[in-house]
């Protein structure tokens, strides 16, 4: 085999210089994890405090109904939204898959955890619940209750009114009377 010679030597070559100096300094760039400690700045973390009187982008939470559930620090007695169609089958969709699997898909506290042997929640249909305003359900989404955790990750406000609208549904669904339907509608018996 012959080696290449002239300026074919000279690109081989100049290559080789090139791809052999390469080094990885924007892959392996030194860095810290968020709250260590470093010995750069003088109070000793690396993680830099958020300047007074700044909020991040998007964190902006000043609708204490919307983002806590409390008006004038007690429990939303309303929602924040409007109740549509759209919210209600967010609502349902929002249910289905974070409440469900332990409250059931009617409300009762017999879904498929129960099921499989862990403690059931409170049926949504006891009069405590029915009469609890739409904040407490907020909190509770929030925050937890008793074996259930948080939720606050997971689920973003809105979808936390929405899911508190479905269950107003489905407690108004599993306990309606005749007295409760408008109007003008007749019910119909069914065989």
């Amino acid at each position: 085999m012959r080696l290449p010679r002239g300026p074919a030597a000279g690109l081989l070559l100049a290559l080789g210089a090139f791809t052999g100096g390469c080094r990885m300094d924007m892959h392996d760039q030194p860095r810290y994890k968020p709250l260590a400690e470093s010995r750069f700045f003088r109070d000793g973390r690396a993680s830099r405090p958020v300047v007074e009187g700044t909020v991040a982008r998007g964190q902006l939470h000043e609708d204490e109904h919307l983002y806590t559930g409390k008006v004038n620090g007690q429990p939303a007695a309303a929602l924040p939204l409007e109740l549509t169609r759209e919210l209600l089958e967010r609502g349902r969709e929002r249910y289905d898959i974070f409440c469900s699997p332990c409250h059931g898909h009617a409300g009762y506290g017999d879904g498929m955890i129960v099921q499989r042997g862990l403690r059931p929640p409170p049926s949504f249909h006891i009069d405590r619940l029915r009469g609890s305003p739409p904040g407490y359900y907020f909190d509770v989404i929030t925050n937890g209750f008793g074996a259930m955790y948080s939720y606050a990750s997971r689920v973003a406000p809105e979808d936390r009114w929405a899911i508190i609208a479905y269950i107003r549904a489905l407690q108004l669904s599993q306990n309606a009377t005749p007295a409760d339907v408008p109007a003008g509608v007749t019910i119909e018996e069914r065989p």
